[in-house]
């Protein structure tokens, strides 16, 4: 049997899709499946205003891979989620300033890759609009 490659396509790929999952049952199912492929996945939820909610998510989706294994307490590989979880940030911020944000982080690391996936509902009251952003890194 020919011995599976994964590269930072296919670990965000894996990111996203487990920033899409709908509720904790459905995480667990896609974590079980990934780990069956090495890949090591995490997902948390967020909300709140966005300026004020930026560290809240970088911390959010820091403090989920170590509770999940993902890295340990190694300042390159918080770095590494940090600045994966800010690029994905950066990605929607001129649609987010002043509105309040909600959705989920998705995070996965295959060997040195680690993606960070954001989807973010965007609005005010039942206005909402939708954006993900990506981040990948390197450890």
């Amino acid at each position: 049997m020919e011995e599976q490659i994964l590269g930072s396509k296919e670990v965000c790929r894996m990111a996203i899709q487990m920033s899409l999952t709908e509720d904790r049952t459905q995480e667990r199912q896609l974590q079980e499946l990934f780990r069956g492929q090495g890949i090591q996945c995490a997902a948390v939820d967020f909300g709140g205003e966005f300026i004020t909610s930026v560290m809240k998510i970088i911390e959010r989706a820091v403090v989920a891979a170590k509770r999940e294994g993902l890295i340990g307490a190694h300042h390159n590989e918080e770095g590494a989620i940090a600045g994966a979880t800010r690029e994905a940030i950066s990605q929607i911020t001129s649609k987010a300033i002043g509105l309040n944000v909600g959705g989920k982080i998705g995070i996965a690391r295959y060997e040195s890759h680690v993606a960070v996936a954001i989807f973010f509902g965007i609005g005010l009251l039942h206005l909402n609009e939708v954006a993900m952003g990506l981040g990948h890194r390197a450890i």
